[in-house]
């Protein structure tokens, strides 16, 4: 939610994400799986785990933040960034191209304003590719967020070996799911939340960030069973 308006700022992109979409994020596709994690069944190693040292073990600590923000919160900004680039590069924008056009992007006195194939576009053509933009973003980063909340139920254990069985966290999936579809597709959006209708092939491309954000935690928790109290758990354990 911050990279975009980063990118932004920094290198006069137009804008990736809006703070509509990032309020439904938060307190819409967020609320119910993240409150779903309330139920999840206690892993099976849990009591052989020595108790929490209260000076030194913080709910918040820079191995979660590092997790959080420096390794899956930046695989999903990818998947965000990329489903944005796909679709401006569908509609005459190449990657390149966008660098540095904010200003002439959001002007409404421009419209004539070309594309890397010489197409020029309104104004008001271009605010739609961008909202249309920001309703990718947003639905790639539910589609991450599937596998962001699966990697949450266990801590060193396997997902193979904890399973599905968290019915309040399998409705989470779900629910997130079909608001996400039901804002994008629902008439009037595109007036009310500026969200509009995407291409079904729209969804895909956030899919392998998904599958990496899994790979990855997987193996993660693999060396940590694997290799415990080495370099990998002091990094990473949160």
């Amino acid at each position: 939610e911050i990279s975009p308006f980063l990118a932004f700022i920094l290198c006069d992109v137009p804008l990736p994400l809006g703070t509509v979409t990032i309020l439904c994020i938060d307190l819409g596709t967020d609320m119910v799986p993240a409150i779903s994690l309330a139920y999840e069944e206690a892993e099976s190693d849990i009591m052989k785990r020595p108790p929490r040292n209260p000076q030194t073990d913080k709910l918040v600590n820079d191995r979660l933040i590092s997790m959080a923000y420096g390794q899956i919160g930046m695989i999903q900004a990818a998947a965000g960034f990329f489903v944005y680039f796909v679709i401006m590069a569908e509609n005459g924008f190449l990657p390149m191209s966008l660098f540095g056009i904010r200003k002439q992007w959001d002007s409404k006195a421009v419209n004539d304003l070309t594309d890397s194939y010489g197409q020029e576009g309104t104004y008001r053509d271009r605010k739609t590719l961008e909202y249309t933009c920001h309703t990718a973003f947003f639905v790639s980063i539910v589609v991450v967020q599937w596998a962001d909340l699966i990697i949450c139920k266990t801590r060193r254990n396997s997902i193979l070996h904890q399973g599905m069985r968290n019915w309040a966290l399998n409705f989470g999936l779900i629910f997130e799911t079909a608001l996400a579809a039901f804002l994008s597709y629902t008439p009037g959006m595109d007036k009310g939340l500026r969200m509009f209708p995407l291409k079904f092939v729209w969804w895909l491309p956030a899919i392998p960030f998904m599958l990496s954000i899994f790979i990855y935690d997987e193996v993660r928790r693999f060396y940590l069973r694997r290799c415990p109290g080495g370099w990998l758990e002091q990094e990473t354990y949160y």
